[in-house]
Parts: structure tokens; C-alpha cells; sequence
């Protein structure tokens, strides 16, 4: 098969751009919450604020994009993804060469390295140190996800990071509360990641590799993932008694719904087995969109309240 016999389409498919908001959405989060904390951190919004916040967005999405297709790659490769696996399986069909993603996932990542490097040059040293960190994670995840840290690396790659580095971008300082609120975007992020893993017990123990949820078992995987999606409602809640976020930020609780949805699908996986969580992590990724769009309304909500 050739690179002409694909589409533009094809390539786009590839990437998996339906988990894109796993990435945007911190990104999109911190955006507002500056937004809504100018007065309190000394900053006033420009028209290159929010240029600059684009330019974030539009790179960590190039960043996302080429892992996906690196991680796609290695999964082939270990045989991992196989023909009676779910996911995936624009390789496992013979859609793209195993080369062709290698290229690819490549190129991608020198594009996403040149728009980081443009952002560098804009702001400073320290998004150097931090856009490393994201890069070096990104290109190790797929060793580290047959090592059973794939969850940190999401929680790090998918929360921790995007914040930290997008308000150093946008304000030239590293703003570390901005980790209260990435904390419960990132959990909901991480369990789109670990339900995966708890369908794929079995086919990923017979590839070789090891998974959280494999050292832990499916019962206690279950439970992990409950934590996970009902947690950042509690938290929060937490900030907002405690006065460190707007109450307006309570408009996630509207998504609630979706999470208990979610939870029921999952208690039932015993007696109606694998297939009862099968699309499991697509539904978490759409729990995951819901919930920081419903976020970054109340966040914008409580600077229109505020005037």
C-alpha cells in the first residue's frame, strides 16, 4: 500500500482525533482560569494573550497527535492490538503500513517541536524545560505503558504539564495553584486511559506487557475507576467551600449524570461481561469534554458576575 492511496482523510482518522479534548481541554481550562484571575495575579488579557493560548492549543493537539500515532505503532509492533482486540485497528486491518505510522508519527513531532520551540523563543528558558519533559514522555509512554506507569504519564502529559507550561506561555510566570484545577480534569483523563486497560486485561497479559490495572486485578481496577470519575466532583465542591475557585465552577455537577452513567456501566461488567465496558473509554472521554467545558464556563461565568 502506498502514501497515495490514502485521503487526507485517512491520515486525519489515524491520528485518533476524537481523544483530542483529552489534551485541549487542560489547556482551554487554564486559558480561562487566568482569564478569571487577572486581577489577583497582576495580568490584564491582550489580544496576543489569546493568540499566544491558540497557538498552545493548536501544538499540544500536534503533540497528542503524533503519540497516538507513535503508541498505535508500538502496540502493532508488540502485538498488542491484534485482530480480536478492540481499539484501534488501522494497522491490525492493513489500513497504513507499520513504516508509514513510524513517518508519520515523526514528522508530526518535528512540526509540534518547531511550533514549541517558536513559543520558547516568545516566552522563555523555562517552557524549554517543560516542553522537554512533555517530549521525552510522549516518545518513552509507549515503554512506560508496557511498564504499568501509562497512568502517570497521562496524568502528567494531560494535565500537570499543559497547565503549568500554558501559564508560563500566556503570563510569563509559572502559576502553581493552577494545579487545583488540574487535578480533577486530569483524574477524569486518566480514567479514559485505565478503563481501556481494565477491558484489555487479558489480551494485554498475553502480549507481554503490564498495565495498572493488570497489577491490581479487574475488581480493584473497577473500583480505581469509580475514584476516578466521581472524585473531581468531591474535589470540586472542596474548592469551592474552601473559597479557592468562583462557585460558579459548580456548573460541572450538570455532568454529573454522564459520571453515574458511567459508574453503573461498569459495576455491571461482571454479569454481563467485557462487552457491558467496551466503548467504556469513549463514553469517559466524552464525560471528560462535558465536564471542562461545563469548568471553563464557570470560570468564565464568574468574571461576567464580577464584571
Amino acid at each position: 500500500m502506498t502514501y497515495s492511496t490514502h485521503s487526507i482523510k485517512d491520515w486525519i482518522l489515524a491520528t485518533r482525533p476524537w481523544s483530542f479534548p483529552a489534551s485541549a481541554m487542560p489547556v482551554g481550562v487554564t486559558i480561562l482560569w487566568i482569564f478569571s484571575r487577572q486581577e489577583e495575579i497582576s495580568f490584564t488579557f491582550t489580544t496576543s494573550s489569546w493568540l499566544l493560548g491558540l497557538w498552545t492549543l493548536v501544538n499540544i493537539i500536534l503533540i497528542h497527535a503524533a503519540g497516538n500515532v507513535w503508541s498505535d505503532y508500538f502496540d502493532y509492533r508488540k502485538k498488542v492490538d491484534t485482530s480480536d482486540t478492540y481499539g484501534v485497528r488501522t494497522l491490525v486491518d492493513g489500513i497504513f503500513q507499520p513504516k508509514q505510522f513510524l513517518y508519520y508519527s515523526l514528522g508530526l513531532q518535528t512540526v509540534a517541536i518547531l511550533g514549541g520551540i517558536g513559543l520558547v523563543c516568545l516566552t522563555g528558558l523555562p517552557l524549554l524545560w517543560i516542553g522537554l519533559c512533555g517530549i521525552l514522555l510522549s516518545l518513552c509512554y509507549p515503554l512506560l505503558k508496557y511498564s504499568a506507569l501509562g497512568d502517570l504519564v497521562i496524568m502528567c502529559c494531560y494535565a500537570l504539564l499543559p497547565t503549568l507550561g500554558t501559564t508560563f506561555i500566556i503570563t510569563g510566570n509559572i502559576l502553581p495553584e493552577i494545579l487545583w484545577i488540574a487535578v480533577p480534569v486530569g483524574s477524569i483523563t486518566v480514567a479514559i486511559l485505565h478503563i481501556n486497560n481494565t477491558r484489555d486485561i487479558e489480551t494485554d497479559r498475553r502480549a507481554g506487557i503490564h498495565t495498572f490495572a493488570m497489577l491490581t486485578g479487574r475488581t480493584v481496577a473497577v473500583g480505581v475507576y469509580v475514584f476516578e470519575v466521581l472524585m473531581p466532583y468531591l474535589w470540586i465542591i472542596g474548592l469551592c467551600l474552601a473559597s479557592m475557585e468562583p462557585v460558579t465552577i459548580l456548573l460541572t455537577l450538570f455532568s454529573l449524570p454522564i459520571a453515574i452513567g458511567n459508574v453503573r456501566c461498569v459495576l455491571q461488567y461482571k454479569q454481563k461481561g467485557i462487552e457491558s465496558i467496551a466503548r467504556l473509554d469513549e463514553r469517559t472521554a466524552q464525560l471528560q469534554l462535558v465536564f471542562s467545558l461545563l469548568l471553563m464556563a464557570g470560570l468564565a461565568g464568574s468574571v461576567l458576575l464580577h464584571g
